[in-house]
């Protein structure tokens, strides 16, 4: 691919643009050429474009996407520069409100483009909407809950109870006004803001769960690493499921495959049987499926069809 071919590829995925987060470029799952470090999203009245590494080209793209910014009606050009260390961001025209909003199926969350991660991971919605989907009269467990996108789609659901659990204080407050953007009853909503592995028995007073969210960083320094720590998770689950639960078992790190996730659970647990793999969203192509988001659904009891 070449720069023509990128700015003719961006401007044919605005075409349909609305307020909605939509994803118009992603490079970051190798599947174009020479643009790997690149992703560009429409939100709203905002063209937000990130780069993952230094490149020669980067002056030139950011005047073309300015340009298809300002011809594409964009109040507001964002870059982010995830090369450095605090992952800054530049207006590069326009202006950011006070409160920023990002629409996904009609629900509203709060984003923070100070923030290296925004507030809400696009790649997903897929997940949200499964979670939205069998979430009626449950009690539901987010395990990871960052900024409670996930418990937004359970409650909006129906659920009948969300437990998140994040140690990351500010990602839960961000999380509660995202149910209060929404006009969601956060009665019954918890919010721990908790270790997730030195916590089990705080988690477990409000077991039994009919739905457990698993979505761990695939590795946070200190805290947690997908390698060495996902199985004490899986381990755990038995203790905290009902006897129908279905978890859904999120992994992003491109050097572990799903077959990494199904021997955890094969291997240290009877009681879970693998179920089905969701879709990833086509907006964000891919050369390998096995290096990108991996959402695997489990259920306790019988395979499901």
């Amino acid at each position: 691919m070449n720069i023509n071919e990128l700015e003719e590829l961006i401007l044919e995925n605005l075409k349909d643009k609305n307020q909605e987060f939509k994803r118009v470029f992603h490079g970051r799952g190798n599947f174009y050429d020479n643009f790997s470090f690149l992703t560009v999203d429409s939100i709203d009245k905002i063209l937000f474009a990130s780069f993952f590494d230094e490149v020669v080209l980067e002056d030139e793209l950011i005047s073309l996407l300015e340009n298809i910014a300002k011809q594409n009606d964009f109040k507001t050009f964002i870059v982010q520069r995830r090369y450095l260390s605090k992952a800054p961001s530049e207006i590069v025209f326009g202006e950011i409100d006070e409160e920023c909003i990002t629409i996904e199926n009609a629900l509203k969350y709060s984003i923070n483009f100070s923030n290296r991660n925004i507030g809400i991971f696009p790649d997903m919605k897929i997940g949200r909407e499964y979670i939205k989907s069998i979430s009626k009269e449950k009690n539901v467990l987010n395990l990871f809950s960052y900024t409670c996108a996930f418990s937004v789609s359970a409650i909006e659901g129906e659920a009948r109870q969300v437990v998140n659990v994040d140690m990351a204080k500010g990602a839960l407050s961000t999380g509660r006004k995202n149910h209060h953007l929404n006009n969601h009853d956060t009665k019954k909503v918890k919010f721990l803001p908790y270790n997730i592995l030195k916590s089990w028995s705080r988690i477990k007073k409000d077991a039994p769960y009919d739905v457990i969210i698993i979505d761990p960083p695939s590795f946070q320094k200190g805290s947690f690493a997908a390698t060495t720590d996902y199985v004490k998770i899986v381990k755990r689950l038995e203790q905290l499921a009902s006897k129908e639960c279905i978890i859904l078992s999120c992994l992003n790190a491109p050097e572990l495959s799903s077959s990494f996730m199904k021997e955890l659970f094969e291997e240290n647990t009877l009681e879970f049987k693998y179920v089905k793999r969701l879709e990833n969203l086509d907006t964000f192509p891919t050369n390998n499926e096995e290096k990108t988001l991996k959402n695997l659904i489990f259920k306790r009891g019988e395979k499901v069809d």
